[in-house]
C-alpha cells in the first residue's frame, strides 16, 4: 500500500516523529553537557572571588586557573546571618558541600524569594596570599532590566576596599553594562565604608560631582544601574561592617 505523502495524517505523523527524535537528542545533550556547564559556572564564581581580592597575582586569572587556585587562597568560607552570627564555618580543608556552605549560597534565589533582608544569608570568604588577608563579600541587587551583582574585597581592617568585580544579566551595552569595566570597578579601590567609627555607605553619584572617600562616579546614561549598584552595596556591606566591628 502506497503512502500518501500529501495527506494530513502523514504530515502530522512525520512532525510528531521528528519532534520526538529532536527532543530526545536535545535532552541527551543537555544531560551530557550539564556537568561541564556546572563546572564552568563554579569556576567563574571562583574567578570572580579571586579577582575581587585586588591582589596582583589574581589579576586576569582564567577560569581554569581559578579552579586550581581557589582553595590555596580562600582559607575560610563563612556564612553569616543578618546580625553577624556565624551559621557555618568551613576551611579550605573542607569540601564545598551543604546548603549553608558560603560558596553554595544562591544570592539571586534568596533575593527573589526572601523579601526580608534580615532572613537572608551573607557569605564571607577569607582570602590569604602574598602575606595579605583580604575578606571578599558578595553583593546582589537590581539594575535597569535584571539582576546586577558583584564581589567586594576588603583589607584586613574590614573597612577599606582592596578590589571590586561587578557583573550583570542584561544591562544595556555602552551604558549600564559599563559596570563590568576596569574604569568603573577600579574607582572603589581605596574607598572606605567607615567614618568616625560608624558605617559610611558607598555612594554612586552622577559623573562630575565632587568625590570623597565614600563616593564614586556613576555610569553616564546608566542611572538605574548605578542606583542598583549603590543599593546592593549599602544593603549588604552594613552587615559585614557590623560583623567586623564586633570582632574588633
Amino acid at each position: 500500500m502506497a503512502i500518501n505523502r500529501d495527506s494530513n495524517v502523514y504530515t502530522i505523523s512525520f512532525a510528531a516523529i521528528m519532534v520526538t527524535i529532536v527532543g530526545g537528542v536535545l535532552a541527551f545533550l543537555a544531560t551530557a553537557l550539564k556537568p561541564a556547564q556546572q563546572a564552568n559556572i563554579r569556576n567563574e564564581k571562583m574567578q570572580n572571588i579571586l579577582q575581587a581580592t585586588g591582589l596582583k597575582k589574581y589579576d586576569g586569572i582564567s577560569r581554569a586557573e581559578a579552579g586550581e587556585e581557589f582553595n590555596k587562597c580562600v582559607v575560610k568560607r563563612i556564612t553569616l546571618d543578618y546580625n553577624g552570627k556565624e551559621l557555618d564555618v568551613k576551611t579550605n580543608q573542607d569540601p564545598i558541600e551543604g546548603e549553608l556552605d558560603a560558596f553554595n549560597i544562591d544570592l539571586l534565589k534568596e533575593y527573589k524569594t526572601i523579601k526580608n533582608k534580615e532572613d537572608r544569608h551573607y557569605p564571607l570568604f577569607v582570602c590569604q596570599a602574598d602575606s595579605q588577608t583580604v575578606y571578599v563579600v558578595p553583593v546582589l541587587g537590581k539594575g535597569l532590566w535584571a539582576a546586577v551583582w558583584g564581589y567586594i574585597g576588603l583589607k584586613d581592617d574590614g573597612v577599606t576596599i582592596n578590589g571590586a568585580v561587578f557583573d550583570h544579566k542584561s544591562e544595556t551595552p555602552g551604558l549600564g553594562a559599563e559596570i563590568t569595566k576596569y574604569a568603573f570597578e577600579n574607582q572603589f579601590v581605596g574607598k572606605t565604608i567607615e567614618e568616625n567609627g560608624k558605617y559610611a555607605p558607598i555612594k554612586v553619584v552622577k559623573p562630575g560631582k565632587k568625590l570623597d572617600n565614600h563616593k564614586v562616579d556613576g555610569i553616564s546614561g546608566g542611572t538605574f544601574t548605578s542606583v542598583g549598584v549603590q543599593e546592593m552595596l549599602n544593603r549588604t556591606q552594613e552587615v559585614y561592617y557590623n560583623y567586623f566591628k564586633s570582632k574588633k
